[in-house]
């Protein structure tokens, strides 16, 4: 679906790609950008400094509480009308800690924010795009959401469960041929702060090209996109490999199971969440 006079909806756009995919719709002529963050002066700022592109609102929304959800979208149908494209961008990484030192409140803060909270919008959207005949839904998941890493079992949790339920949406759609179209975004760490103080291997993407490459494949109704293409190979490796030769491959001489080690991430709270 083409970005250019449409209606395009992001959750946790006032930070990180989210902040930049907004800008990007605005240059390439959508006809209204509603962002949608917990922080009301950062929805303000962002706002005031995105206008001069073209048309943008914004609101407040806790996207891990449905009743605040279904405040929002309230709002935004009757300030800006119908949602034509959805990105469901807004996430957290809690910590790094062993899931043995997790809390109760971290995993339903992780759970609601990555998890359900994507749902929650969803479910809002889907409805009415599917009463309409149009529409695009793109979920911004993670490669963390396919391959287990230690310290990250809470978001790898949330982005595997993400990642299945997009894809399952995707095939509801497609098997009632609905014009309906799902894409699943499964980028690797970005260079947005949210995973500030890892040490890859592997290159760290930069957030300018995330969001190019995932608006693109919304445009060309792709539906899934591994950011860089390699992602696209994680399941073909671990189906090729023992599992032993995987860990040792990957996760030691690679280092992929050593990247949280040194993470200090960007340091927010429930009421400052954004990706």
């Amino acid at each position: 679906m083409h970005i250019q006079s449409n209606t395009v909806l992001i959750t946790g756009a006032c930070s990180g790609i989210g902040k930049i995919m907004a800008r990007i719709c605005l240059e390439k002529g959508a006809r209204q950008v509603v962002i949608w963050d917990i922080n009301e002066k950062a929805i303000d700022a962002t706002v005031a400094e995105l206008s001069p592109l073209g048309s943008i609102c914004g609101f407040r929304a806790d996207i891990s509480d449905a009743q605040s959800v279904q405040a929002a979208y309230e709002q935004t149908k009757a300030a800006c009308g119908d949602v034509d494209i959805l990105i469901n961008n807004a996430g957290i990484v809690a910590n790094n800690r062993n899931f043995a030192e997790q809390t109760d409140a971290d995993i339903d803060r992780t759970v609601d924010i990555n998890t359900k909270g994507a749902m929650y919008v969803a479910l809002r959207c889907i409805k009415d795009m599917k009463a309409r005949g149009r529409g695009h839904i793109c979920n911004v998941t993670s490669s963390a959401g396919m391959l287990a890493l230690p310290r990250m079992a809470l978001y790898s949790a949330s982005k595997w469960a993400a990642i299945g339920w997009s894809q399952s949406v995707r095939i509801e759609l497609t098997r009632e041929k609905s014009p309906v179209r799902v894409t699943t975004i499964a980028p690797y760490f970005i260079n947005t702060g949210m995973f500030d103080g890892i040490r890859s291997f592997f290159k760290i993407q930069e957030p300018e090209k995330v969001a190019r490459k995932a608006l693109r494949a919304v445009e060309r109704d792709r539906w899934y996109r591994g950011i860089p293409f390699g992602q696209h190979f994680i399941r073909l490796m671990q189906g090729i490999f023992p599992q032993t030769w995987f860990d040792f491959i990957f996760g030691d001489v690679c280092g992929l199971y050593t990247v949280m080690d040194h993470f200090t991430g960007r340091q927010i709270t429930h009421k400052e969440q954004a990706r």
